[in-house]
């Protein structure tokens, strides 16, 4: 048993910590898929900014994903 714990602690030590998604850029794709990628990046920022709002607001994990889907479209209603 103390083995298996032992295991288990040098499997969860091993892992590095999670990283989040980091932006795309441009100019490190082939340019035939360098639209996509403008595009992908815009809409990465776009969400980036409504999560800042979200923090900034306190908005609860439960009422997150709603408020998000309210300021992406509240942001392309206004382009």
């Amino acid at each position: 048993m103390k083995q298996a714990i032992f295991i288990a602690a040098i499997a969860l030590l091993a892992g590095g910590p999670a990283r989040t998604q980091t932006l795309v850029d441009p100019s490190k794709v082939a340019p035939e898929y360098r639209d996509a990628a403008e595009k992908r990046r815009a809409e990465q920022i776009r969400q980036r900014e409504c999560a800042l709002k979200a923090d900034l607001e306190k908005v609860l994990p439960r009422d997150r994903t709603a408020y998000l889907n309210r300021c992406l479209e509240a942001m392309a209603a206004k382009q």
